[in-house]
């Protein structure tokens, strides 16, 4: 083989941008085992996740977007369990766009929902497996042995009498010619040295040191960058524009009408830029030109009014209200949110006659893929997806109009275009959390028990601008609307939940947690209103009511007891508490409030979490902290505002996010189980704004019912 004269530079880069995707590993021959002394080969490709080199360099494909949630360790720990591979040589790439990478929950190549393990534990725990079963009956057939007769350990299959071995490296071409198990035995949990085991991130080295590439990094030979001026009212449009003193910016090369806007084309992003605010645009404002936060509220609260979409109807609540004792109403209120990922929104692309290349920190790659499709004309294989490390996506990365902005751009120009967006481009065009007005009802006994339950949700839907990919909304309702309102666990005999649907022009999407995000604050700040009601310990009447519904029982008793549950507190401080079930997983929140010279201030927070059969408990701990701090923002600090059809906020000056002198100390608490995987990357959020809530009330005895926190 002739040698490739490479210098440092490029070398870093082919083995950072080598392969189906990003590299985030590389094998370099100079950490070679004593021994190995020839170039190495991949001729073990046993199926779509997997590739072992002869060097026993082990890359796992990850077919999931990795935006800080783990993935790219968390899913190489359950192949290499059953492989029992050597885990010092794992290797990890992004996998490309393609059918073998469709998430099972959904049937998209797509990261969201909090799916990642739960969706993709059985398949790759049995994609290693049959690799190892491969690695076996190789050995196996050279030793002349039964299969039965060898086992495997830390990448060698070991012959059981100890006197051959043989690594998976030396193996890989004789694995190879092996056929693929139709069915193979898993480990018992028991055994397990990987999963549940607290592995240092593989992702982390290059954060770290700046090495790993972020969509925002990316560049390519020739590559140009675009701004976008798009219209500040939403729905609005270009009525004219004039270019010339954009064109006149040194470094400016094209200003292109696209779908979204007017882009500025320049060599780097200040020059884009500068151009962009040298443009003139007249702008056809719309229909929504005068439409503001107060004018929504109104539209929501008189809808109010009207009997929505029935979703859960146990018994007759409305009967049981009209007999109750005593009857406690109450009306919540939620804004819109941004979702602020540190990474603005962005994406390069190029475009030629016959194939279209995406580089995007994407959660939705096969909507990327059609997308490109859409747009150029070309077939969906001609159309390649790079995934890069995703700074932040909360939801907004499944979104494809950056996306389309970087494809229609490459197309208009005939060259590679990177669209970067301005942190005030994010804030102000964002697919927002929903505003929601809720109007609920509670009846309790003679004995403080609660008999009936209602809930109205007002508010927009998030599924119906997806009908055309996942169809029509089942019986005309959006379920990522009452999640976690329709759902509550207590044992309350008459229930009732309705949705009435009030889309106003304010584009929405997913925001992590989805609905739980908002309904766990509703649901668990007015079961706290009943115990209120009642007399009762809030804890206490939540444990009551919890009699059928152990796991949420369970992840209550045990902040509870973490957090010490009816101990003193020192003066001027209370407990709040909350328990919610999201993605699979369920988990309760205590929070310790005061009020710090008029300002809430959150000093510690107790999770207990029970997310079934786990993976890596340190990333379980990061993502709780994490959700709790993205949750915690909203209650004290999310809102957006909309006058004259425009969002007012634009950066962190306007919509803050929690400083680091804010954080409150965090305990996480897992529990032990081998139920099924749930997710961990959005259940910390919901059940943070009603601990603090609820803390809230128990010190000042006034309750909040709108967000953000006011005090």
């Amino acid at each position: 083989m002739t040698p490739i004269d490479l210098n440092r530079r490029e070398f870093v880069r082919t083995g950072l941008v080598a392969g189906a995707g990003l590299t985030l590993a590389i094998h370099l021959p100079g950490c070679a085992r004593p021994g190995d002394g020839a170039m190495a080969t991949t001729p073990f490709k046993p199926n779509a996740w997997l590739r072992i080199s002869t060097d026993g360099a082990t890359t796992v494909v990850v077919d999931k977007s990795e935006m800080g949630q783990g993935v790219l360790t968390s899913l190489p720990q359950m192949i290499m369990e059953e492989l029992d591979g050597d885990w010092s040589m794992v290797r990890i790439e992004h996998a490309p766009v393609g059918p073998e990478y469709v998430n099972l929950a959904y049937g998209i190549q797509a990261t969201g929902g909090s799916s990642s393990v739960r969706s993709s534990m059985q398949a790759l725990r049995e994609a290693g497996a049959k690799a190892r079963a491969m690695l076996v009956s190789a050995a196996a057939q050279e030793w002349g042995v039964e299969p039965s007769a060898c086992h495997t350990e830390n990448g060698y299959v070991i012959e059981t009498t100890g006197r051959r071995r043989k690594s998976y490296g030396d193996l890989a071409e004789a694995a190879a010619a092996m056929p693929v198990p139709e069915a193979v035995s898993l480990k018992d949990p028991k055994d397990f040295k990987l999963i549940g085991k607290p592995i240092k991130r593989l992702d982390l080295a290059g954060k770290v040191t700046g090495r790993a590439e972020f969509g925002i990094d990316v560049q390519e030979p020739g590559m140009l960058v675009a701004v976008v001026a798009r219209c500040p009212t939403f729905g609005g449009s270009v009525k004219a524009y004039e270019d010339l003193a954009a064109l006149a910016v040194p470094g400016v090369r094209h200003v292109v009408q696209i779908d979204s806007g007017i882009a500025v084309v320049a060599d780097g992003y200040w020059p884009a830029m500068q151009g962009r605010q040298a443009l003139e645009i007249t702008w056809d404002r719309g229909a929504m030109a005068e439409v503001s936060s107060e004018s929504i509220a109104a539209t929501f609260a008189s809808l109010a009014g009207r009997s929505g979409v029935v979703a859960r109807d146990d018994g007759d609540a409305k009967g049981a209200l009209s007999r109750a004792a005593r009857r406690i109403e109450a009306e919540y209120e939620v804004p819109y949110l941004a979702h602020a990922t540190m990474e603005p929104m962005n994406c390069a692309a190029s475009v030629t006659a016959d194939q279209c290349t995406v580089w995007a920190p994407t959660q939705f790659q096969s909507g990327a893929r059609t997308v490109g499709a859409q747009i150029t004309g070309l077939p969906e294989e001609a159309i390649e997806v790079h995934t890069t490390l995703l700074g932040g996506g909360f939801g907004r990365r499944f979104e494809q109009d950056f996306v389309m902005e970087a494809i229609q751009l490459s197309q208009e120009i005939s060259a590679p275009v990177k669209v970067i967006w301005s942190r005030e481009d994010d804030v102000g065009h964002d697919f927002y959390r929903p505003a929601t007005y809720n109007r609920l009802a509670g009846g309790l006994d003679a004995s403080g028990n609660p008999v009936a339950w209602t809930h109205r949700v007002v508010g927009p839907s998030i599924m119906t601008r997806f009908a055309a990919a996942f169809g029509p909304l089942p019986n005309g309702l959006d379920s990522t609307s009452v999640e976690g309102a329709a759902d509550i666990p207590y044992g309350i005999p008459n229930i009732h939940c309705d949705w009435v649907q009030a889309d106003v022009g304010v584009p929405v999407g997913f925001w992590r947690s989805v609905g739980h995000s908002q309904n766990a604050f509703i649901s668990e700040c007015f079961i706290d209103e009943l115990a209120g009601a009642a007399g009762r310990d809030p804890y206490e009447f939540r444990r009551a009511l919890l009699a059928e519904a152990p796991r949420h029982r369970g992840v209550l008793e045990l902040a509870a007891a973490k957090a010490g549950w009816g101990t003193q507190l020192p003066a001027g401080r209370a407990r709040g508490i909350a328990v919610a079930e999201s993605f699979g997983s369920y988990v309760a929140e205590v929070a310790e409030v005061s009020l710090e010279d008029g300002k809430v201030r959150v000093h510690r927070v107790i999770c207990a979490i029970d997310c079934g059969q786990h993976v890596n408990p340190d990333i379980i701990a990061a993502q709780m902290e994490s959700g709790i701090v993205f949750g915690l923002t909203a209650a004290l600090y999310g809102k957006i505002s909309i006058e004259n059809g425009s969002v007012q906020q634009g950066n962190f000056d306007d919509y803050p996010v929690l400083r680091l002198s804010e954080m409150p100390e965090v305990e996480v608490h897992i529990v032990q189980s081998t139920e099924p995987p749930g997710g961990v990357g959005e259940p910390g959020t919901p059940p943070i704004a009603p601990a603090v809530v609820n803390a809230l009330a128990a010190l000042t005895g006034r309750r909040v019912r709108t967000l953000p926190i006011g005090v």
